[in-house]
């Protein structure tokens, strides 16, 4: 049958049969309104579930990273027990990996000396028959230090590569209450985990830290940033080697021996034993106080 034969619906079941598409409209409306609200609910728990697991997260990493550093442990390949790594022209000096032990260190100074006093560590005397030495006590996170390597990195480097000079860096943990997570300390430690299984990229990673330095009072690169700092200069993997903390009782032993014997400040360096902006040389400037320890050494020859 044609629709222009079809029965012609009389007003009631016109009524009746709109009223039943609104009813079939408004149930539909409903449902899709209690599925929103459902999904609204989930979303909100999942969301406050997620909270939680960062939090809990965070607050585990950050006990982790802040947990006490055992008084003993190893040092890496290729660095001293005063935490030195010597730079030569034939390039990073090796050495044995030894152990060390806060308990063997001097007793912590009652007071600290006055800022500027000479400081006598250990190591940092001239030797008799090599090229003038640099050591430097330096601090991952102090803008002073990042300052010195940007105007004075270049010198030293081709001074090295000349076999003038050896440069030993002694990174430390002075400033870990600069950052929120021991900043100074973990930064060390990674350079560490660098110099144990790539010491030819130690260099590197020493200057791209520098280069990447954050702001003091932050929290500091990430445990994951240094390793990708590390893979990017291209030392073999250390993420065992941070997230382990390996190497953190060398770097507190270092930063407890460089404040018992007077190290109060980053960058603190000497040249053949004599504190650069301390004593008779208080006021040489640091290039000229260089040429003239090899000057000095040269003579003697």
């Amino acid at each position: 049958m044609s629709p222009s034969n079809e029965p012609r619906l009389s007003k009631a079941e016109r009524t009746a049969q709109a009223r039943e598409k609104a009813r079939i409209i408004r149930e539909q409306q409903l449902k899709k309104e209690k599925r929103n609200k459902l999904l609204l609910i989930w979303g909100v728990v999942v969301a406050a579930v997620l909270v939680v697991a960062i939090v809990v997260w965070s607050i585990m990493a950050s006990n982790a990273q802040n947990a006490p550093i055992p008084d003993s442990g190893a040092t890496p390949a290729n660095a001293n027990i005063h935490g030195g790594v010597i730079l030569t022209k034939d390039g990073v000096q090796a050495q044995k990996a030894s152990q060390v032990n806060t308990a063997t260190l001097p007793a912590q100074p009652t007071a600290a000396p006055s800022q500027g006093a000479a400081a006598t560590p250990p190591g940092v005397d001239a030797e008799a028959g090599k090229p003038v030495k640099v050591v430097a006590y330096v601090d991952f996170i102090c803008p002073v230090c990042k300052n010195f390597e940007d105007t004075y990195g270049s010198l030293l480097d081709q001074d090295v590569k000349d076999g003038k000079i050896t440069v030993e860096y002694r990174p430390i943990g002075l400033l870990d209450s600069r950052s929120t997570t021991n900043y100074s300390s973990r930064a060390a430690a990674a350079a560490a985990c660098v110099l144990d299984v790539s010491p030819d990229k130690y260099p590197a990673y020493f200057k791209a830290l520098f280069a990447q330095q954050p702001a003091e009072g932050s929290a500091g690169l990430t445990n994951d940033q240094l390793i990708k700092i590390a893979q990017d200069v291209g030392a073999k993997d250390i993420s065992q080697c941070v997230n382990d903390r390996t190497f953190r009782p060398f770097v507190k032993n270092t930063t407890m021996e460089a404040t018992a014997t007077g190290v109060v400040g980053t960058p603190t360096i000497f040249v053949d034993g004599k504190q650069f902006g301390a004593g008779a040389d208080a006021s040489t400037q640091f290039p000229d106080m260089v040429n003239k320890a090899i000057a000095a050494k040269a003579a003697k020859k």
